[in-house]
């Protein structure tokens, strides 16, 4: 079968969750048509405090739905749409992908960039939520499993059961860390 949509997700104000549509248009270099994080500059409040003219690198939120099923093995039930992604995936180890990953999604192509890096938010969604979407392994490397963040390279609609393939970025290739 391999990687597939499950399902897309947009919204115009900046709440933790996304309701689920049709498609989405992914518009280059901004992110998703009609979403509060569309743009060139970083549009995720915290970020925006921080310093208001830094690129955005997180104009795509991808997470895979792998994640929902370990979830509810620990009592959490997650639905797509459910933790502010754009895009919920099966079939694809989007954590395991190196910086730089073109993903060709639907028409569109999207270049990730990093982590997204969990929050308290989480645990205010679900309280107890946050302490299995982020872990510091034996080593004391933080381990965070809520999604991918990237940047739209190609301008395109990607709607749910659309195909997902996979072009690695050439050697030295380097792990994710948070964006």
């Amino acid at each position: 079968m391999g990687a597939t949509v499950v399902a897309v997700h947009r919204s115009s104000t900046h709440s933790f969750s996304k309701p689920t549509v049709a498609e989405i248009e992914l518009l280059e270099g901004l992110g998703v048509r009609g979403d509060a994080h569309c743009g060139t500059t970083v549009k995720h409040r915290s970020r925006v405090r921080a310093d208001p003219d830094q690129p955005n690198l997180r104009q795509v939120h991808l997470l895979h739905a792998e994640l929902f099923d370990h979830l509810a093995t620990v009592g959490h039930q997650i639905s797509p749409g459910d933790f502010g992604e754009n895009i919920t995936t099966r079939g694809i180890a989007l954590l395991d992908l190196p910086v730089g990953t073109r993903l060709t999604v639907g028409e569109a192509v999207i270049t990730i960039t990093g982590l997204r890096n969990p929050c308290q938010q989480i645990n205010d969604f679900q309280p107890g939520l946050l302490k299995h979407v982020v872990r510091t392994d034996d080593d004391g490397t933080v381990v965070r499993l809520t999604g991918v963040m990237g940047i739209v390279s190609r301008s395109g609609l990607v709607r749910a059961d659309d195909r997902i393939t996979v072009v690695l970025p050439p050697e030295p290739r380097h792990r994710l860390t948070r964006v």
